[in-house]
This record gives C-alpha cells, sequence and structure tokens, in this order.
C-alpha cells in the first residue's frame, strides 16, 4: 500500500480509465513506478518510508525540516533514502532518460 501523498500537477488526472482500455506498465505490475524525463513528481510520506531506484537516476530534493536544511541528492539504481513522516521530496530523472523507483513504508 502507498503511503505518499502526490501533490504534482504535472500528473495527468487521477482518475483512471477502465483497466481493460488500458495497458498497464510493466513497472507497475512489479510493484514499482515510473517517472519519464522532464517530468517532476512531489512525495508527502503519510508513514516512514523508503524510496528505492531501480533504474535510472534521479534528482531528489528534500524539505527542510526542524532538524536539517533542504537537501539535494542524486540517486542511483539500488541506492535508497529514507523519508520521515510527513516529510516531503520533490524528485525528477538526472539525466533526460527517465527513472524506475518504488516507494514503500519503512
Amino acid at each position: 500500500m502507498s503511503t505518499a501523498a502526490c501533490t504534482s500537477s504535472s500528473l495527468p488526472s487521477l482518475a483512471l480509465p477502465s483497466l481493460r482500455d488500458t495497458a498497464i506498465p510493466p513497472a507497475v505490475r512489479r510493484g514499482a513506478w515510473q517517472i519519464d524525463a522532464g517530468q517532476a513528481m512531489t512525495l508527502k510520506a503519510a508513514t516512514n518510508s523508503l524510496l528505492r531506484i531501480r533504474q535510472g537516476r534521479v534528482w531528489v530534493t528534500r524539505d527542510a525540516t526542524a532538524q536539517w536544511g533542504s537537501e539535494d541528492l542524486v540517486l542511483a539504481p539500488g541506492e535508497s533514502l529514507a523519508v520521515a513522516a510527513g516529510q516531503r521530496i520533490v524528485m525528477e530523472p538526472w539525466d533526460g532518460h527517465g527513472a524506475t523507483y518504488s516507494w514503500d513504508a519503512a
């Protein structure tokens, strides 16, 4: 079950057509999500979560907290980032190719 709230206005409407009318991308069937080149996504963790990069590289900006300032990171395949409950991140593919990631409870 996803623990994120997607707030990016660059994403298409969340109203999905019938599954029989639309093919489900292979990465989603395997429990991962895809982000296309040039697309940015904002995620806010409802619970402690783990962002894991499966394919491609992503640039992640973590919002500032009372303990830490804002932080920019580049994550490669196999790398992960712990995201605390209530924390928001913005991510986008780093090199113009898309990326595949998973977002799970920590």
